[in-house]
């Protein structure tokens, strides 16, 4: 009696793992999985961050790192794996090496070829007695493209799923023709979808659009909020970056202060506009009334967005184009009963409608939004409506443990498809 034939498995190409601020792609993997769909991972760098979510404990994937660099001592060993894999099919390296050379020539990005050989590597070590039969890359940069090398190298198809910088920031004839090469893409926000559709493929490849969602299990207050009173409890969760736009929540900040209200400020994150946003905290004497909190743990996370009157972000297009999809942070404000003041940017105005489920305000406009967060701090009204209205959004829409359903649907009939095929091949 022959065993069973293991489940095709589905290889995942991220950039980090695990990384806290993509706690995202770690709930969909453990979902995927909770579904039947195996998954081996590979990461193109190794984690950064001392901690995880405890969500990312619960992953049974595996864990294969790619050597990071090319400018190391891993570069023999990336050379000796992509010269055995040029040995046994110099056909298809040929064809990756002329598609990594016409791109190399077309940014003169030397990431190219890093990717080239990390995607050797990959074929040549990782994909031995796997059983994987479709990759797939979060983030349609780097990911992608190794993704798309090792495609070209072994013959299995990809998929990737776009974010945010990663569509904005790059060259859109590289990721048109990722677009071209893939079997389909995902991405998160409709803004997003109509984005990638623009590029001209003429609905070559098909896209779809899937919230990442958050866990509702996690993330549900359901108990009533008294009216706030001062000193208010002012919110923000964010990577310390340019797009986040805190210059203008500070400048809102100190306005409210000006003007004599009392309030106290956190703002959890970081990232490398550390030192001016802390810089800036001084300059517009928020010192006395701010904490910065760094990163957290989302159990943690929790609890502030319960002591919280007021969440605020005030993102914005920065000036290389990076630009926020729906950041996880509004979904998870909302579900917790804290109203939402943010900016009318990007996908934004697709979970927050403003006077129904939050406010927006124009980005980079401080005087508006300070009015806009005495509003949602003093309307009793409107924060009954917003605080029912916001809740009800996001389980209609963003739960993570419904949406998943639709990508494993996705997923699995790819598997299917490739498995089949592979089988076919070898009879």
């Amino acid at each position: 009696m022959s065993l069973p034939a293991d489940p095709p498995c589905l290889g995942m190409i991220l950039k980090g793992y695990p990384r806290i601020s993509e706690t995202f792609i770690s709930n969909e993997i453990l979902l995927l999985e909770e579904r039947g769909i195996p998954v081996h991972i590979f990461s193109m760098r190794k984690p950064r961050e001392s901690f995880c979510h405890p969500s990312v404990k619960k992953i049974q994937a595996r864990v294969d790192y790619l050597p990071e660099t090319i400018i190391s001592r891993r570069l023999p060993r990336l050379l000796k794996h992509n010269a055995l894999l040029a040995a046994r099919r110099p056909a298809r390296y040929a064809l990756a090496l002329n598609l990594a050379l016409r791109r190399f020539r077309r940014t003169r990005k030397s990431a190219t070829l890093k990717h080239l050989l990390q995607a050797g590597y990959l074929v040549n070590f990782g994909l031995a007695k796997r059983g994987i039969v479709h990759l797939h890359a979060h983030f349609a940069h780097s990911p992608t493209s190794v993704a798309m090398f090792s495609s070209l190298l072994s013959g299995l198809p990809f998929s990737f799923t776009a974010h945010a910088k990663d569509i904005y920031t790059s060259d859109p004839r590289q990721l048109r023709e990722k677009m071209a090469m893939a079997a389909y893409a995902v991405t998160c926000t409709e803004y997003n979808r109509r984005h990638l559709m623009g590029l001209g493929l003429n609905g070559q490849t098909p896209i779809h659009r899937i919230y990442h969602g958050i866990d509702l299990a996690l993330f549900n207050e359901q108990a009533p909020r008294p009216m706030p009173t001062p000193p208010y409890r002012i919110l923000s969760i964010a990577r310390l970056t340019a797009k986040k736009g805190l210059p203008t929540v500070l400048q809102a900040l100190a306005r409210l202060k000006q003007d004599g209200i009392a309030f106290d400020y956190t703002l959890i994150g970081d990232g490398d506009d550390r030192d001016a946003i802390l810089g800036l905290i001084e300059t517009l004497g928020l010192a006395d009334r701010t904490r910065w909190l760094g990163t957290l743990p989302h159990d943690v996370v929790r609890e502030h967005y319960r002591q919280s009157d007021l969440f605020v972000l005030g993102c914005e297009v920065a000036a290389n184009g990076d630009r926020d999809g729906i950041p996880n942070v509004l979904v998870e404000s909302l579900a917790m009963g804290v109203p939402v003041v943010a900016t009318r940017v990007s996908a934004i105005p697709e979970i927050i409608t403003s006077g129904e489920t939050g406010l927006l305000v124009p980005p980079g406009d401080p005087d508006q939004m300070a009015d806009a967060m005495l509003q949602g701090l003093q309307d009793q009204d409107l924060r009954r409506k917003v605080i029912a209205a916001g809740r009800q959004r996001v389980q209609e829409a963003f739960d993570n443990v419904a949406l998943v359903d639709e990508l494993v649907q996705i997923h699995r009939a790819q598997l299917d498809t490739a498995s089949a095929g592979q089988s076919a091949t070898r009879q």
